[in-house]
């Protein structure tokens, strides 16, 4: 009975070393699994980050575009007329000088264009100063 009791002892041993040898590789496969999952995770965060730094990076260039196509839309206006504009300013400018000189000729006043009240003022002088004439001219 006692060499049975010995047998049964060594193999119970025997079972309690290889489970415990189980146990080890299980709990180093589960480790490793959870670093290849930790890893996955970083690897899936670096490439949420990328891609969210590529979109930053492409929303910041359009903002940068829009911004000079801003500053160039309210610099426009400043810059001056283009070409095309300007032989149409010097014929007006040119047809006015001929007026003016007729209208001096003729004893009247040189209007200068004035903006406002003022401009009106003027317009009531010439009227009243051509009706005068016309009175004078019925008169004699």
């Amino acid at each position: 009975m006692r060499a049975e009791l010995e047998a049964e002892s060594r193999s119970l041993i025997e079972e309690q070393e290889k489970l415990g040898k189980n146990v080890l590789a299980l709990e180093e496969q589960v480790v490793v699994e959870e670093l290849k999952k930790e890893k996955a995770v970083i690897e899936d965060l670096k490439n949420r980050n990328q891609t969210a730094k590529d979109a930053i990076a492409e929303l910041e260039a359009k903002k940068k575009a829009l911004r000079t196509k801003l500053n160039q839309a309210s610099e426009a206006p400043e810059a001056p007329p283009p070409e095309e504009e300007k032989p149409k300013e010097t014929e007006e400018a040119a047809e006015s000088v001929e007026a003016a000189p007729e209208q001096a000729e003729d004893g009247g006043v040189t209007v200068t264009a004035i903006e406002g009240e003022a401009l009106v003022e003027n317009q009531e002088l010439e009227e009243e100063s051509s009706k005068q004439e016309k009175k004078k001219h019925r008169f004699f």
